[in-house]
């Protein structure tokens, strides 16, 4: 049996070594699958007009709402092996 857990944790490495940076929409979904991966569904207040960033990346988690960690994760190791492709 496969350990999702560590191949999560490979992809995790492996995306700091990617040659070319993404655009901003794929890093708003790198970004989303790893807290719904690590952290379930978006919790907090979602951030003030002011902050375009975080209402991003907010909004962006707040899309997986109701994904299972473990799809989150290897919707996360996918993303990335195609971007190291």
């Amino acid at each position: 049996m496969r350990d999702l857990q560590a191949e999560f944790d490979a992809a995790v490495a492996n995306s700091k070594t990617l040659t070319e940076r993404p655009d901003n929409q794929t890093l708003l979904r790198l970004y989303s699958l790893f807290k719904q991966a690590s952290e379930g569904d978006v919790s907090g207040k979602r951030p003030g007009f002011t902050d375009l960033v975080g209402r991003a990346k907010y909004d962006a988690w707040a899309g997986l709402q109701g994904t299972a960690p473990e799809t989150a994760k290897q919707a996360y190791i996918d993303l990335i092996a195609s971007l190291k492709g």
